[in-house]
């Protein structure tokens, strides 16, 4: 039987989970935004790393074909996206049904309106979503439910007019909360199943076209290769899938960390520190490392490493959530955006406005004050985003400044405008060194967790600093 190893990173904004081999090799990952309910997030991205596992052995027993023919490449990713539109389909279903519940029990003497204009909603953004995962790759754009749905539940309540709005909005605020922490267990079988029969009927309406020089000509081609080749690949699959779900995903050990680590059923040698995991997943994918930045949902740490990627020293902010993935989200709730669509904002600035104040509150009234003085939303949100590198950059000097190779992780280094500057400030400060920016930077403590598991080591952080920083951790 093969061994598989676990990290849970169970964050203050985001869960997130790492399956690796006995190699090292990571062969699934998991992430989800439940917060309400720790334990509910720890098990949805667990769950959600077992299902990319299989979707990586089905992968392995076809990596000949997928190697020698693009086709078979495209056609797994594909089914990737329709198998998440399966789960978000199942999950969108029940919060359909909580949303029109939920109306129905309202004070207001027009509910029956109110549920009219919620049905609209629902029926127009169902198809959009739809749509989106299964031809445009929705789902490797935008991981979480939430996030998903309120963009576009959004967009349709402001076409309602105000006197629907509060109500709209309440509806929605009451629903989600407890249809994204419901556990939900799929059948992986039948869930591939149905997305090859719903491959099946996009490819038969895929009419050939005619390349004509344009951006698009790759895309058409790719997918006419797919359409001329997937009754092929979807016969191989066939094959071994029934295989793929009965192989035991056997968790010989896990390692649990993060902001809610204490929150974790797991023995006291299976929690780790995310200063050690972070630093420990980041020197795996990168052995030069020999400093981390991270910058989480709940608090920011600068890290040194040794060869080993052990620990050497650390600074992070104090319990202030300022500079972090929650003064991100505070930020996108008060200009009443996503906080997918914060950081390109923020690129199309034409300066950066100066922002004074680096208490979270107190910023929010800032920049509310900015905009009744009349400065465009991108230069704020860029001035913003520039401080919250500089506060990471004051870390990184405390900790001892850039060594060698410079990895960022945590969630925020996904954040374009965050990228920017971080690449801008390093280099300003510290000349031109290796920065490593990985597109599974959000796993990165997930990963260490699970790497600490398979090699049943301990360590512990450096005592010289453990007790001077500890606030935010």
């Amino acid at each position: 039987m093969n061994k598989y190893y676990l990290g849970i990173d169970l964050g203050s904004t985001t869960s997130k989970a790492v399956i690796i081999n006995e190699k090292d090799e990571i062969i699934g990952r998991g992430i989800t935004n439940t917060r309400a309910n720790y334990k509910v997030a720890a098990d949805i991205a667990r769950e959600e790393a077992i299902y990319d596992a299989r979707f990586t052995l089905l992968a392995n027993r076809i990596k000949q074909d997928m190697e020698a023919k693009p086709a078979f490449k495209k056609y797994m990713e594909d089914i990737r996206s329709v198998f998440q539109y399966q789960q978000f389909k199942r999950r969108m279903d029940r919060l359909e049904t909580v949303l029109r519940d939920t109306v129905q029990v309202f004070p207001y003497e027009n509910k029956n309106v109110i549920a009219e204009k919620l049905n609209e909603i629902i029926e127009t953004i169902r198809p959009q979503i739809r749509h989106g995962f299964i031809n445009e790759d929705l789902g490797a754009r935008n991981q979480f439910f939430r996030d998903i749905v309120s963009e576009r539940y959004n967009a349709e309540v402001a076409q309602k007019g105000a006197a629907f709005y509060e109500p709209l909005m309440l509806a929605f605020d009451k629903s989600i909360t407890p249809v994204e922490n419901e556990m939900v267990l799929y059948n992986f079988k039948e869930l591939v199943l149905e997305s090859m029969n719903i491959l099946d009927e996009k490819y038969q309406g895929v009419a050939d076209q005619q390349e004509d020089g344009s951006d698009e000509d790759w895309y058409f081609a790719e997918l006419n290769a797919v359409k001329n080749n997937y009754k092929n690949i979807e016969y191989s699959l066939r094959q071994h899938i029934e295989e793929i779900v009965n192989e035991e995903i056997h968790i010989a050990k896990m390692v649990g960390t993060g902001y809610g680590r204490a929150l974790l059923p797991f023995p006291e040698d299976c929690i780790k520190s995310e200063i050690l995991c972070h630093a420990f997943g980041a020197h795996a994918v990168f052995p030069n490392t020999r400093t981390v930045l991270d910058i989480g949902g709940q608090d920011t740490k600068a890290i040194q490493v040794d060869r080993h990627g052990l620990v050497t020293s650390f600074h992070m902010n104090d319990r202030c959530a300022a500079g972090c993935g929650r003064y991100l989200g505070y930020i996108a709730d008060e200009f009443g955006l996503s906080l997918n669509e914060l950081g390109p904002e923020a690129m199309s600035a034409t300066k950066e406005t100066t922002i004074c104040s680096t208490c979270t509150v107190f910023a929010g009234a800032e920049v509310k004050e900015l905009l009744h003085n009349g400065e465009e939303r991108p230069n704020i949100l860029a001035g913003l985003h520039k401080a919250i590198v500089q506060r990471a950059m004051s870390l990184i000097a405390r900790s001892g400044g850039v060594r060698n190779e410079f990895t960022f992780t945590g969630g925020v280094a996904r954040n374009q405008a965050v990228l920017k500057y971080v690449k801008q400030m390093v280099t300003d400060s510290y000349g031109e060194v290796t920065m490593n920016i990985h597109t599974d930077s959000i796993f990165m403590g997930a990963l260490g967790g699970a790497m600490f598991a398979r090699r049943n080591i301990s360590a512990d952080l450096p005592k010289a600093t453990k007790s001077v920083e500890m606030a935010g951790d």
